[in-house]
């Protein structure tokens, strides 16, 4: 703490130093602020400094804020995945979490977003047709169930080369997203024949090479920046709450000023 002046008031020196600093920008209306962790979305300032009328300027003040670590996942399935009938909709599931920052797996099938937001998702499918006859596989995005227009693709995979040589196809998919708080969004395909599936390998210490997922999904916060996402929503005297995109990461500090 800089130097304060007594209530009934002092000396000219102390005056003298007191406004010098002031000048010089030693004031006392600053401290720091630590985002809460486990998917928090909001976090307390407790200062009593704050009133209801204060201006309030925060700013990164860890190397873990400065990241700009906003939301992000990245999700696998390590299994093998068929559809129950040609021409039927199925719905890829997912088991693996990665990676992830305020993003999440429900129901196996969901990926759920805890703040709102531009989002880009993409996803990438390991298909393989075993029939003697060429295939495809349609693939579209749906979000909070029902389906994305004009974000479909199909796949076509040729007839396989023998009994134990299926072909193979990746199927690549992208969509760029406005989601709501707790929206989610899921892969659903459609296939001409049942010998077309999602198929993963085990890692092979002979070659070697780590595992290949049926399927992998990659969610990204386009906008707002984290760093413009993390703002004041409400404030009394001696408390503010900030608001600020779903945090996981520990460390997040920032610093701010309180003004008037």
């Amino acid at each position: 703490m800089f130097r304060r002046l007594p209530p009934q008031g002092g000396t000219l020196r102390e005056v003298s130093e007191v406004v010098n600093g002031v000048l010089n920008g030693k004031t006392n209306n600053t401290g720091t602020v630590t985002l809460g962790v486990g998917g928090a979305t909001s976090t307390v300032i407790n200062d009593e400094r704050i009133s209801p009328d204060s201006k309030i300027i925060i700013i990164p003040f860890s190397a873990a804020a400065n990241d700009d670590t906003a939301p992000f996942g990245e999700f696998a399935n390590t299994t093998d995945q068929t559809s129950p009938s040609a021409g039927s909709t199925a719905l890829v599931a997912w088991d693996t979490t990665i990676t992830s920052n305020g993003t999440s797996i429900s129901d196996t099938n969901r990926i759920n977003v805890l703040n709102g937001g531009k989002y880009s998702v993409s996803v990438s499918l390991q298909l393989q047709n075993i029939s003697n006859d060429a295939q495809y596989a349609d693939i579209w995005f749906r979000k909070n169930g029902v389906d994305v227009p004009n974000s479909g693709r199909r796949f076509f995979m040729p007839a396989r080369k023998s009994a134990s040589e299926p072909s193979h196809v990746v199927g690549f998919l992208v969509l760029y997203a406005e989601l709501a708080a707790n929206d989610y969004v899921q892969v659903a395909d459609s296939v001409s024949s049942t010998d077309v599936s999602l198929e993963h390998f085990v890692a092979d210490g002979a070659i070697p090479r780590p595992a290949i997922p049926a399927a992998l999904a990659y969610v990204e916060y386009i906008s707002p920046h984290a760093y413009s996402d993390v703002y004041i929503t409400s404030q009394t005297f001696g408390q503010a709450t900030i608001s600020h995109f779903a945090n996981s990461v520990v460390d997040k500090t920032y610093a701010y000023v309180v003004v008037g």
